[in-house]
């Protein structure tokens, strides 16, 4: 048991120094390969540890002499070194510990031994320099077979008038050249275009087939892509049962299928027919399913025969007119029954007012008017009365006065 104790203290003591001892190691390839004319990625990482700053990174590059510098990172930023350098090369600062190196545009003389040199500040003030090799090598790669995709969110499959386009992209040493045919490679073919887009602006019909596309590089031999299927929809027009079967969708039935449904149907009406004669012949109390099922066809005939919406709407319209109507002529006539009309009359050359109440107005007023007769015959007493009380009614009309006092001038018009 001592002896494993002993044993165990050892090993967590070494576990323990390692760690304390512990300083960043960089990490990167050995050996990579970039292609002509293309961009690649040198890496090289540590991974960042507690009391060591980063203050100094250097990339460097041996091909025939020493090596030289081409990148400095310091407190003040990042310097390019050399001039051919500047505007393809850049060196990563995220995540940390990620120092590595991208190269664009690779030339032939791009290649050699690319050193990267990171500085740090250990916890006890000093500083701490690592270095990582890496050989690179520049080739002209052929182009890969190349991949058709589309910008679109329908795919192969666009409805009529929309605009879009086919991309055809490979990975090689550019330049790299394209060409899109419209058929398929083993059979007949129409060269379309030779850039590595094909576009459809907008797309019609007609633009419906099979289209693949070539990409060759300066190196190596072309690559063809894969076959697509370009499908252009018309919404005008609806499918039929005469379209071939592969061009047949989800929308329009098969033969056989609409068949089918058509035998299932004419089945089916033949035994509600059946079972509406049986039910009519027999009244038998327990079969009750033909006269259920003639309720329930009368039913559906009565809803197929009802008004529609805005036919109702618009008898509930007019029968409200109608009624407004009529309450307006009501109350017309109830105020015309308080009109009072006032006719002249002359006996020699004494006025007589004559009052009428009640009656239609207008047509009664001028036929009395037309009926008043002037004579110079005396009038007895009683006559001169009523002609006296009409004229004082006469002129307290006229002068809109309340009081009985008032006289009659000899020319008929009252003393106000």
């Amino acid at each position: 048991m001592t002896a494993m104790a002993m044993f165990l203290g050892m090993f967590l003591l070494a576990h323990l120094s390692g760690h304390l001892n512990a300083v960043p190691n960089l990490e990167g390839p050995v050996k990579m390969t970039g292609p002509w004319k293309g961009n690649v990625n040198i890496a090289c990482t540590y991974q960042p540890m507690e009391g060591y700053t980063q203050v100094l990174v250097k990339w460097l590059v041996q091909q025939d002499n020493d090596p030289v510098t081409i990148f400095l990172r310091d407190s003040s930023g990042d310097h390019i070194q050399q001039a051919k350098y500047r505007g393809r090369l850049e060196v990563s600062r995220e995540p940390p510990g990620d120092v590595s190196l991208l190269l664009e545009t690779l030339e032939m003389d791009d290649r050699g031994r690319y050193l990267c040199q990171v500085t740090w500040k250990g916890p006890d003030g000093r500083q701490l320099m690592k270095e990582r090799l890496t050989e690179l090598q520049i080739q002209k790669l052929p182009a890969s077979k190349p991949r058709v995709t589309t910008g679109s969110g329908y795919g192969f499959q666009v409805p009529h008038g929309m605009r879009i386009s086919l991309l055809c992209q490979a990975q090689g040493s550019p330049p790299i050249t394209y060409k899109w045919y419209k058929g398929k490679p083993d059979g007949t073919q129409i060269h379309v275009n030779s850039l590595g887009t094909l576009f459809f602006k907008p797309a019609q019909v007609s633009d419906s087939g099979t289209y693949f596309c070539v990409a060759k590089a300066r190196v190596g031999s072309e690559q063809i892509s894969d076959v697509v299927h370009f499908v252009v929809t018309d919404s005008s027009k609806k499918p039929t049962s005469a379209m071939l079967p592969e061009e047949l969708t989800t929308t329009t039935p098969l033969p056989e299928a609409t068949h089918r449904a058509a035998t299932e149907t004419s089945s089916r009406q033949q035994a509600t027919i059946q079972a509406g004669h049986a039910g009519t012949s027999s009244e038998r109390p327990g079969s009750t399913s033909g006269v259920a099922l003639k309720k329930e066809n009368v039913s559906k005939r009565g809803g197929g025969q009802g008004l529609p919406l805005y036919a109702i709407v618009l008898i509930a319209l007019l029968c409200m007119v109608l009624v407004f109507a009529t309450i307006f002529g009501f109350c017309r006539k109830k105020s015309q029954e308080h009109t009072y009309e006032v006719a002249r009359m002359s006996t020699g050359n004494i006025p007589r007012v004559t009052i009428y109440a009640g009656g239609t107005g207008e047509a009664e007023a001028e036929t009395r008017a037309l009926e008043n007769k002037y004579h110079s015959d005396p009038t007895s007493n009683q006559d001169y009365q009523i002609i006296t009380q009409a004229n004082s009614d006469y002129a307290r009309l006229l002068c809109g006065s309340s009081s009985p006092e008032l006289e009659i001038q000899d020319n008929g018009k009252p003393s106000c």
